[in-house]
């Protein structure tokens, strides 16, 4: 089912409402497909810098407003970053929602064009589902900071590798790679912190995370880089963002359970180590995870308490400019 004007009854889509032109693009290795809507216009472009080009007259020409990707990976950072420097307005969407859409609308059928029609009608429909694309320097910050995940895993494996290495040579061989692995990581984790450093305002925020219990320098700029909206929306949406809000499933008779999914793994993880280590200290966070195990708490669900409750005073004290006190740790609020 599509969203069109209702003859015969006067009364108009939401995609008829609108006054903008939007356009929706899917994004292939060797073809860019794209659609305008309202209007259901679409074409194939090869995906290199002319069809590039011939995409971003066309979006001018039908005087296009804002065009909407599912996600910006290697193929799609050239279209991302033409339009935006064409002055074109570059959104990106969630692909399960645009999926949600297609569910909607009942539809079937699965192609590249009609891909590209479903994301613009999105973009038209929900807009506040849209997220403003990244510049060039925050993209290449989170490529650092994945790379840096990506060593860490690395060298997790090759120790396991170690410990079951039965010959001298291969253990060596092993010792030899964990020590050219930890290199890089060292490498990587410094251009994000002299990155961090060279900004008066990711400085003050690098700092005032770091002076909340358990979050050290690795932690703070993985929150920095990979959260970006911390300090500039409610509580409830940052923890949903981090992944550590809970989501009740509840139906009929059966008593509802809520279970932390979604948000961004990578965030979740670094609340979860965070807290490991605020529970620790005498930061304020301590007791309250004392008092919950002996409320019967059971130890990770207390201590997916204690990394939402980092992020939300993460949030707030970013939102108010100020550090961290212990009396933070009282504000928030057990699972």
């Amino acid at each position: 089912m599509r969203f069109s004007p209702q003859h015969g009854s006067g009364a108009m889509s939401p995609v008829t409402m609108s006054a903008k032109t939007i356009a929706g693009a899917d994004v292939g290795k060797f073809f860019l497909d794209v659609a305008i809507e309202p209007g259901g216009r679409t074409f194939r472009v090869p995906n290199n810098v002319e069809g590039v080009t011939r995409i971003v007259q066309r979006l001018q020409q039908h005087q296009v407003t804002r065009l909407v990707l599912e996600a910006v990976g290697y193929y799609g950072i050239l279209l991302s970053r033409t339009a935006a420097a064409a002055g074109i307005d570059v959104n990106i969407v969630k692909p399960n929602r645009v999926k949600g859409l297609r569910e909607a609308e009942g539809g079937l059928a699965k192609t590249d064009r009609l891909d590209a029609g479903l994301i613009a009608r999105f973009g038209l429909l929900m807009h506040e589902n849209l997220r403003p694309l990244p510049s060039a320097e925050a993209m290449r910050l989170r490529a650092l900071s994945t790379r840096r995940r990506q060593l860490c895993e690395m060298i997790a494996m090759e120790k396991t590798r170690l410990k079951q290495a039965f010959d001298a040579d291969l253990a060596q061989s092993c010792r030899d790679m964990i020590k050219t692995l930890e290199d890089q990581r060292t490498a990587i984790q410094g251009e994000i912190d002299a990155s961090l450093e060279a900004k008066e305002d990711q400085r003050v925020r690098r700092d005032l995370l770091r002076s909340i219990p358990g979050v050290g320098p690795v932690i703070a700029a993985t929150l920095i880089v990979d959260l970006p909206e911390l300090g500039t929306i409610d509580r409830k949406a940052i923890a949903s963002l981090a992944g550590v809000a809970p989501h009740i499933a509840q139906s009929g008779r059966l008593p509802g359970k809520a279970h932390i999914r979604g948000g961004r793994p990578c965030v979740r993880v670094a609340l979860y180590l965070a807290a490991l280590s605020a529970v620790r200290c005498d930061g304020g966070f301590k007791a309250r995870y004392q008092a919950m195990k002996a409320a019967g708490k059971p130890s990770k669900v207390a201590l997916i308490a204690i990394a939402r409750q980092i992020v939300v005073v993460a949030n707030t004290m970013l939102k108010d400019g100020r550090a961290y006190a212990p009396v933070d740790a009282a504000s928030g609020r057990a699972p």
